[in-house]
């Protein structure tokens, strides 16, 4: 395997630094505003923070922990990734142009590394120096016949093995591999004898059965619930902000004059009869209820204590007659309903609106991150603002950085991200759900950590200000959770759990796809269609192919093609008869796309968007007639341009006289029911002349298209 490749010629390349001790980590790295560099990780340290080069606002905690290195080999393991974080990657196995690592590369191929290190310490080596063919042979052997391991992963660490021999020239000596290339050079392939054949670890779409119920409690929480909800949380913050602890956080605790709270409290009295309000109660150990004097104080913005009942404020209330509730309620009316019935029996409490707020930011995010056809961490880093429309051409804008594919000139990542050239256009209920979150908070990111500004971040070492993507997730199961909940009080539907696995906010893109491809005519919200969605997705960033959006499309439409195809062969096969202008043609594709592609796996979402562009698979079924599409000869408007290869049609603007047109046996069961159901409506003698007319006349072609079928042979 190691065979008799060359020795590469070596130097040290001019300019090299090799770190001390107190070398700062990210000295070569582009940092955050406002890092402070005394707290920078240094080269002594076991563990390195990379958090300070991070910029997207919804990256989780970064950090390399080499306490996990065996000891011998901890101080090359450094080196290594000292050079990658601040040099740029050296000439490899392949001619690529040299570019700087991305922290996020770094930390995906470290398991690969330490895999290495690892099973080179079980061996007894105590350096790389000590490496020679023979062991990277052995290495090899031990990944071929690991049966624990997917084919994906032995080329990952394969790989691994390989970067770290090209950067021996940044290394001191005894921390190089030798200078012959991992095993001799030959490709990943050849090594293992097969390629990746098929694609790993493909993202499950949401099942039907739980993303529409899903989304229509999503749109109930934005378009029903949200003014409740936003004034509670309004109310809520404003009395929060009034408690002890956070009147000496915002330095607002000061005494209050004499008899001013009893001025106070007759007011609020008042105020609590003329509404027929109750006072604020909790529940004693004996089972009574009593006055619950900390949220008393917070209303009148004193001091609160549980001597306050002693006090002439506190002995006004409880003299005052009014009955005592339990719990603390605000005073928002609620005014959302479901079917004519309020979604609530009475009003919020107020430890009930923190949460409330929370699954209503969830709920948009649903709606945001779902409908969009963004990704993940494109949402997560939205700002406010981000949604604009455009009144000339009646398009909603958002606006947001993307970081994916966000390189510089020289090809390098550029790691502050940029501001999206292309925005997305999006549907009117995305730009709601935008409005409704600009609405709950005052932070400048739609999904921040914590909504509520007085509660501070957990991990101080993460820059982030955003939500990351396992707090969502973790959003979504309480949002599930709380619908289900209520779901019988509403008398709606519950969202069942999804037998692919829990909710994360990296299936929404492959769900959308399928339904596009699957449901264009399903309703999304009021009268907007999947196919409405698909339309606005294109025409903005999403029809980018650098978006991603077009490859999960591509491939839900690959599949659903040879479920397509499949079935037509089979039609064909039991004699089914075809008419039309295209009929020939589409013989001539089934057949042939059928012995081309039946049982084809796809490796990559790429490969499928580059499979639709072959003229046998543009085929498209619609209602009561078959597209046989080609571009140059379409007289439907056209979904792209006619030299796009990935152009379509719009079936839904299908035009009588195309000559692209064929039907089928199934297609002609259409055409025979709405002829019969035409044929009732113009027996009925008080309909108006006029639409008796137009009615007759369609019929009219009908019976034309059903003769041609008729007279047509069956295609052998």
């Amino acid at each position: 395997m190691s065979g008799t490749a060359r020795e590469e010629n070596f130097s040290v390349p001019v300019g090299t630094e090799w770190p001390g001790p107190d070398t700062i980590v990210l000295l070569h790295r582009e940092l955050v505003p406002g890092v402070d560099m005394e707290v920078l990780s240094r080269f002594a340290h076991d563990r390195w923070y990379l958090n300070s080069a991070v910029f997207e606002e919804n990256a989780q905690s970064a950090s390399l922990n080499f306490a996990a290195i065996p000891a011998p080999l901890r101080l090359m393991a450094k080196h290594y990734y000292w050079q990658q974080i601040n040099t740029d990657s050296p000439a490899g196995m392949r001619s690529a142009p040299p570019v700087q690592t991305s922290i996020a590369s770094l930390l995906t191929t470290y398991p690969q590394f330490k895999s290495f290190i690892l099973w080179l310490d079980n061996c007894g080596i105590t350096a790389l120096n000590q490496v020679d063919a023979a062991v990277l042979d052995n290495y090899l052997i031990h990944l071929l016949d690991s049966e624990t391991i997917t084919l994906g992963l032995k080329y990952r660490r394969a790989a691994e093995v390989r970067r770290l021999w090209s950067y021996r020239a940044l290394l001191p000596e005894q921390m190089r591999l030798p200078a012959v290339p991992p095993w001799g050079g030959d490709p990943t392939r050849e090594l293992f004898g097969r390629s990746k054949a098929e694609r790993e670890n493909l993202t499950h779409r949401i099942s039907e059965a739980t993303m529409q119920p899903l989304l229509s409690w999503a749109l109930r929480f934005v378009e029903d619930f949200s003014e409740d909800i936003i004034n509670a949380h309004t109310e809520y913050r404003f009395l929060h902000d009034r408690s002890r602890k956070r009147r000496r956080a915002l330095g607002t605790l000061e005494r209050s004059p004499n008899g001013q709270i009893e001025q106070r409290m007759a007011l609020w009295l008042e105020h609590l009869r003329a509404s027929e309000l109750p006072l604020p109660g909790k529940r004693q150990p004996d089972g009574s209820l009593a006055v619950h004097w900390p949220h008393v104080g917070k209303v009148l913005n004193c001091t609160e204590n549980r001597t306050m009942a002693n006090t002439p404020a506190g002995k006004m209330a409880l003299d005052s007659g009014i009955r005592v509730t339990d719990g603390c309620f605000l005073e928002v009316p609620i005014t959302g309903t479901i079917g004519g019935q309020r979604w609530r029996n009475g009003p919020i409490e107020f430890d009930e609106a923190r949460r409330l707020g929370r699954l209503l930011s969830t709920a948009c995010f649903v709606v945001l991150s779902y409908l969009s056809g963004a990704r993940p961490g494109e949402v997560l880093n939205l700002r406010r603002g981000c949604v604009s429309y455009d009144s000339v051409t009646d398009l909603h804008l958002l606006s947001g950085v993307y970081f994916k594919n966000a390189v510089d000139a020289n090809g390098n990542k550029i790691p502050a991200g940029e501001l999206r050239p292309d925005p997305w256009v999006v549907v009117s209920t995305v730009a709601d759900a935008v409005g409704v979150l600009e609405r709950l908070h005052g932070h400048e990111l739609l999904f921040p950590i914590q909504i509520l500004v007085h509660h501070r971040q957990q991990n101080l070492q993460r820059k982030g200000r955003a939500r990351v993507s396992s707090v969502i997730s973790r959003d979504m199961a309480d949002f599930v959770a709380w619908c289900n909940s209520m779901a019988g009080h509403l008398g709606v539907d519950p969202i069942p759990a999804d037998p692919n696995g829990p909710l994360n906010p990296s299936r929404f893109r492959r769900t959308l796809a399928w339904y596009i491809r699957r449901r264009p005519r399903g309703l999304v919200a009021g009268a907007i269609q999947y196919g409405h969605v698909h339309t606005r997705l294109i025409q903005g960033y999403a029809g980018d192919y650098d978006s991603g959006f077009s490859d999960d499309y591509a491939f839900e439409d690959f599949l659903a093609r040879m479920e397509e195809l499949a079935e037509d062969k089979e039609a064909l096969a039991s004699g089914e008869k075809l008419s039309g202008p295209a009929a020939g043609p589409y013989r001539d594709r089934v057949i042939a796309a059928h012995r081309n592609y039946a049982g084809h796996v796809l490796k990559s979402d790429r490969e499928a968007r580059e499979l639709m562009a072959n003229p046998l698979l543009k085929i498209f079924h619609g209602h009561g007639m078959t597209c046989v599409f080609d571009p140059q000869q379409a007289a439907c408007q056209l979904r792209g341009t006619r030299d796009d290869p990935l152009v379509t049609p719009d079936v839904d603007d299908c035009r009588p006289r195309c000559p692209n047109i064929a039907r089928t046996d199934r297609d002609i069961d259409v055409v025979r029911a709405r002829h019969a159901e035409l044929s009732e409506i113009t027996g009925d003698v008080l309909a108006p002349p006029i639409r008796h007319q137009r009615d007759r006349h369609e019929m009219d072609r009908l019976e034309s298209i059903l003769s041609a079928h008729a007279d047509a042979g069956v295609v052998q």
